[in-house]
């Protein structure tokens, strides 16, 4: 079932101003043609394999030990009472947690030896997002210097989304709540100095009520079967172009109102978002969880032709006992919370995913990427718990022309800093942008510094 939120509103010419804006702003706008094709050409040079990618947000920060970095030998209180299972690479073991995944290795590679620098998540997740901590906010509460930079996904939205996007639906896509530590939202979650424009278009999804489209909610006496007449929509969307130009959030309209038109009264549009058009052998295999179904959903958004869809494990940090679908911040009851449901979910819902992808004939164009903000303590807490951990941590890596059967990097006894190839959140989406094409240069011209460095060994 897909699901536009209905809720009445103030209105403007028949039209929810805040609605139409974020609709307006989660179009595609702010680069030239001309722009977008020498992008595209330069990206075709450098040798970038992907089109597309799938960021699978582990918000919370999982344990590496108890996931894909395990420590067999070392002592009780830092391996934890989980043992091992073996991998498709001799010699290279996973938490027994992860069954699936490890007989995914041939398609996929972990890096073992990321590192942060903040055990703040919100810190952390700004730097993972975007690849600066600028923007954020400080462990002392003050703000950090610089201009905060755009979300990973803004920046290949805006380098992909030129003459070969012709869908009708928005570049950058995310599954799942806007991401807060408490109340607090995180910085970096969309479009920063490239505009609003780039902003992600949302999507969340609900066991019970499918997907839902949060932009797209209407006032009450404005539902879709009512908006045949399309001449009375432009004219409501005239009105609120005008006044979204008064307010500055965008600038001439007329490239997305037809993708606005399009993504609210098409019901092929409509369909691209309907998980009830898979069967349900599809759906089972990706697991009946919120993660999981987003998973699947995010492999729809990939075949309409979406370049990057981040996927929100959930939109805060914490576990919570009665959803079951909270973060990866377990700071008590790790292993109990593991054992019961995000090792398991994770194991299926992304196995799921790199098995339809390859067999469908995606995978080498799609890179797909699973990874939280930072790493858990080694040593176990006396909550049965682990703590925040920035000094090493993993991240797998899949598709997009990286290799399967790469290990990049060794930690050391205890999963607490790397022994070798230390790497960073910069590093990793350095990487990204080089398997898409996007190179030095034109990063440089979107008003981007190149930072980082390409993860060579994926290669």
């Amino acid at each position: 079932m897909l699901l536009i939120g209905r809720r009445p509103t103030r209105t403007c010419s028949s039209f929810d101003r805040r609605a139409f804006l974020q609709v307006g702003a989660s179009s595609v706008l702010g680069l030239s043609l001309a722009d977008l094709l020498r992008a595209r050409a330069a990206g075709a040079e450098a040798g970038g394999r992907a089109k597309a990618v799938i960021l699978l947000w582990l918000w919370g920060g999982p344990s590496q030990l108890d996931t894909f970095d395990p420590k067999p030998h070392a002592q009780l209180e830092y391996r934890g009472p989980f043992g091992t299972t073996p991998t498709r690479v001799p010699g290279v073991r996973f938490c027994e947690l992860f069954p699936q995944l490890a007989r995914q290795t041939d398609k996929l590679s972990v890096i073992r030896t990321l590192t942060t620098p903040s055990n703040d998540h919100g810190i952390a997740g700004t730097v993972g997002l975007t690849g600066s901590a600028a923007g954020g906010t400080g462990l002392d509460g003050k703000p950090l210097a610089g201009a905060p930079r755009p979300a990973l996904g803004s920046v290949v939205a805006k380098a992909l989304a030129g003459a070969g996007h012709r869908s009708a639906v928005h570049p950058f896509f995310v599954v799942g709540g806007k991401l807060h530590q408490g109340k607090k939202a995180i910085i970096g979650e969309g479009g920063g100095p490239l505009g609003a424009a780039w902003d992600p278009f949302r999507l969340e999804y609900d066991p019970v009520s499918g997907t839902k489209v949060p932009a797209l909610q209407l006032p009450k006496e404005l539902t879709p079967e009512r908006m045949g007449d399309r001449q009375r929509l432009l004219a409501a969307l005239g009105a609120a172009d005008r006044r979204a130009t008064e307010l500055g959030a965008a600038g001439a309209l007329d490239a997305y109102r037809g993708r606005a038109l399009e993504m609210l009264t098409s019901a092929r549009a409509a369909e691209g978002f309907d998980l009830s058009k898979e069967t349900d052998a599809t759906r089972d295999a990706y697991g009946r969880t919120r993660f999981g179904q987003s998973c699947l959903l995010a492999r729809r958004l990939v075949e309409a032709g979406v370049p990057f869809v981040q996927v929100n494990w959930s939109d805060h940090v914490e576990a919570e006992e009665d959803s079951g679908d909270g973060g990866w911040d377990h700071h008590y009851r790790n292993f109990q919370i593991m054992q019961d449901r995000h090792a398991p979910w994770l194991d299926q819902a992304m196995s799921a995913l790199l098995t339809e992808l390859h067999d469908r004939r995606m995978l080498e164009s799609t890179l797909v990427l699973a990874v939280g903000e930072f790493g858990r303590d080694p040593r176990i807490n006396d909550k049965a718990g682990r703590d925040h951990w920035p000094g090493c941590y993993s991240a797998l890596v899949a598709g997009g022309g990286v290799r399967g059967g790469r290990f990049v990097g060794t930690s050391d006894a205890r999963a607490a800093k790397p022994a070798d190839t230390p790497l960073s959140p910069v590093d990793l989406n350095a990487t990204v942008l080089n398997q898409i094409g996007l190179t030095s240069e034109q990063l440089t011209g979107l008003g981007l510094a190149p930072v980082g460095r390409v993860i060579e060994e994926l290669l």
